[in-house]
């Protein structure tokens, strides 16, 4: 049996766009936390299938909202009741003891964080981008989507959310969030989906993610980045 955990108000917020294949399977993944107190919130922007008819009953709250992952997870964010934001992709899967973990780290005094990940699919590689991925998070305290990222309300209310840009709103909020304090980079990890680097190649996936932020950090439009990221 499910029980509350102690001390923790918890509000996940899942940005989705037309992902009725996996929204069943990954709000179920969650309904653990829902019986331990936690809030569901899906925020759809605008999917032409069916995927908010498949997230109703599984979610407390679904949200219409313009399209775009930064828009979508303020609107969620907005629309939350509780005190700790957990913003976490539709193709990653929390680690069972992901609300003792928030807690613990909560207690602790810290006010953001985000879990190591693991990559799940058939490239051997996939293992070293986990490894290089959660290394350099831990190094220069910034966090991705795939971490599961996780806040303090007020924390991210005052900061007033994430920048409404059209890609690295991760990076853009963990730059605001370090500057007042270190994230709790958690060992324990969220699994997230190797579909992109499986499609597109590990390295050709890596090089272009290394090329994007290289770009964000000199000035380049968001805009721009995210016509060569569709690309």
């Amino acid at each position: 049996m499910d029980t509350p955990v102690q001390g923790l108000s918890l509000s996940i917020i899942l940005p989705v766009m037309n992902e009725a294949e996996c929204i069943a399977s990954a709000l179920s993944r969650l309904q653990h936390l829902r019986r331990q107190g936690a809030e569901l919130i899906v925020v759809d922007g605008g999917s032409h299938d069916h995927t908010v008819r498949l997230a109703t009953p599984l979610a407390d709250s679904v949200i219409i909202s313009t399209c775009g992952r930064a828009v979508q997870m303020n609107a969620g964010a907005a629309a939350a009741s509780n005190d700790i934001l957990l913003f976490l992709h539709a193709d990653t899967a929390l680690p069972d003891e992901a609300a003792h973990a928030i807690a613990a780290a909560i207690e602790s005094g810290a006010h953001w964080g985000r879990f190591d990940v693991e990559i799940t699919g058939k490239l051997r590689m996939l293992r070293v981008v986990a490894f290089l991925m959660n290394l350099r998070s831990r190094i220069s305290g910034v966090a991705t989507g795939d971490q599961g990222i996780f806040v303090r309300r007020t924390h991210f209310e005052q900061l007033g959310g994430y920048p409404p840009i059209q890609l690295m709103e991760d990076l853009a909020l963990s730059d605001m969030l370090k500057r007042r304090s270190n994230p709790a980079c958690l060992r324990h990890k969220v699994k997230t989906s190797g579909r992109r680097w499986e499609k597109h190649g590990p390295w050709r996936t890596i090089l272009l993610m290394w090329r994007l932020r290289a770009a964000f950090r000199l000035g380049v439009s968001t805009e721009t980045l995210a016509r060569h990221y569709r690309s």
